[in-house]
């Protein structure tokens, strides 16, 4: 993580109105210090990290903080407010459940739920037959890692071997962060899972010309000269769609070749789309850029729009493999959250929001790369697809990663109004709601390039 602290004290900053953007007061607002120093004393400060900001309200595509300030999101609510903020189709359909009134339990059918999953399910792909629904992202990755691991046992008892990627991210749990790849973030464990393997991820700056699907074939050929039989030993593959920190997405040929493997050896292969999903990469689901039909989806985050929803989705066969009850959480599948999901489709469809998304990405790649040319080799990569982008920054005579300038441009565009992510590394992730207007969405770039140019004045 950069080393770089937010500063809390409020400064004065030039006032700003536009129509998608105002700013009225010193940044932070005043009275930000005195809730967030209340924050600190009564919760973990692993909550903590992203810009001060203490939000009021949030409405489509803007945020409004305790002043009235009122910001442009580039951030989603880190990449979950696809179909915007407070969106009135879905408190509509809230309401529609609070009035009726139905709370539900997982274990009772009703009839919204059956619709919804109908619905999901198609609109996953031709490939999927069945879902299972959750809470959270992290309950979603475990529940696909049991299904790996299970029909691994139903073809030989023993066979439990996962292959997942280095610095790939599945969340904080104990299983979940077994397959992430990253070291540091699971030492708290104390012990590994044998039966779980990484991989090399393919960094467009370690393939040097190298093709994907030979960078696969070297990483895995490794593997296998362990004494790891893939018929017999492994039984699934999980890949987090494109490696969050830095939108960083394989290249097609590497997943080719891994779905290749998979298929030639009886092995599960399972998409973590907890950021990809629900048209934020300008197709249904991530997966679809790949030209490849995994056996599991894990989804989250846009999913729900907000509200606490998850799932796994794929063949029945795999699916169907836990005995009755065995598969459960208390508050999954209840009628508020389907309600709220059925919803998100809906709104995704009525709004064309994979086309958008698409579309308005093409619009946010272009000006920022060329933002890029302009750099002086201070921005190494502009990456993503549709709305999900981030910009790597390094040392212009080292080439070595630059959290710091990013941390100071994030800084500096909330001091503009424009809320990005901060990832904490080298990079700014972008991801605006998909309905955000074109002339906000400019206005964002502009803001990040006149950041940008500020931050580098200083250097």
């Amino acid at each position: 993580m950069s080393s770089h602290i937010f500063s809390r004290d409020p400064v004065q900053v030039p006032f700003v109105d536009t129509e998608n953007r105002s700013i009225n007061t010193a940044i932070p607002a005043p009275g930000t210090r005195d809730i967030l120093e209340n924050l600190d004393i009564v919760e973990s400060r692993s909550m903590h990290g992203q810009i001060p900001i203490i939000w009021d309200s949030a409405d489509d595509f803007n945020i409004f903080d305790i002043a009235g300030n009122k910001f442009i999101d580039f951030t989603s609510a880190i990449f979950f407010a696809n179909v915007g903020h407070s969106n009135q189709h879905i408190k509509k359909a809230m309401q529609t459940m609070l009035d009726k009134p139905i709370m539900g339990c997982y274990a009772y059918g009703n009839e919204i739920r059956a619709r919804y999953l109908k619905k999901l399910i198609k609109f996953s792909g031709s490939n999927f037959e069945k879902a299972f629904l959750l809470s959270a992202g992290t309950e979603a990755t475990e529940a696909a890692l049991k299904l790996m691991r299970l029909s691994g046992q139903s073809k030989k008892k023993d066979r439990l071997g996962i292959v997942a990627f280095e610095n790939n991210w599945h969340g904080r749990t104990l299983g979940a962060q077994m397959m992430s790849g990253n070291l540091k973030q699971k030492e708290w464990i104390g012990y590994s899972d044998k039966d779980i393997h990484h991989l090399a991820f393919p960094y467009p700056w370690e393939l040097d010309g190298e093709s994907g699907d030979s960078f696969f074939s070297k990483h895995m050929n490794k593997l296998l000269e362990t004494g790891i039989d893939p018929k017999t030993d492994l039984c699934g593959m999980i890949l987090e769609t494109f490696q969050g920190w830095g939108a960083l997405f394989y290249p097609q040929e590497f997943v080719q070749a891994a779905k290749k493997f998979c298929s030639d050896h009886d092995i599960v292969l399972t998409f973590d789309e907890m950021q990809s999903g629900f048209a934020r990469t300008g197709k249904a689901f991530g997966y679809q850029h790949y030209g490849v039909e995994p056996d599991l989806i894990c989804c989250g985050k846009g999913m729900g729009n907000g509200y606490p929803l998850s799932g796994v989705i794929g063949k029945a066969e795999i699916m169907d493999l836990p005995e009755i009850g065995n598969m459960s959480s208390t508050h999954s599948a209840n009628p508020m959250a389907c309600a709220v999901g059925l919803a998100v489709l809906e709104e995704i469809e009525s709004g064309d929001l994979i086309n958008e998304s698409h579309r308005k990405g093409n619009l946010l790649k272009s000006k920022l790369n060329e933002l890029k040319e302009v750099s002086q080799g201070r921005i190494s990569h502009v990456l993503g697809e549709g709305l999900i982008s981030a910009i790597l920054f390094q040392d212009p005579v080292t080439g070595t990663a630059d959290d710091l300038i990013a941390s100071q441009i994030s800084e500096k565009c909330y001091e503009k109004g424009l809320l990005v992510v901060h990832t904490g590394r080298e990079s700014i992730k972008l991801g605006p709601p998909l309905t955000i207007s074109d002339e906000a969405l400019f206005e964002g770039i502009d803001i990040i390039i006149e950041s940008f140019n500020e931050v580098v004045k200083t250097k």
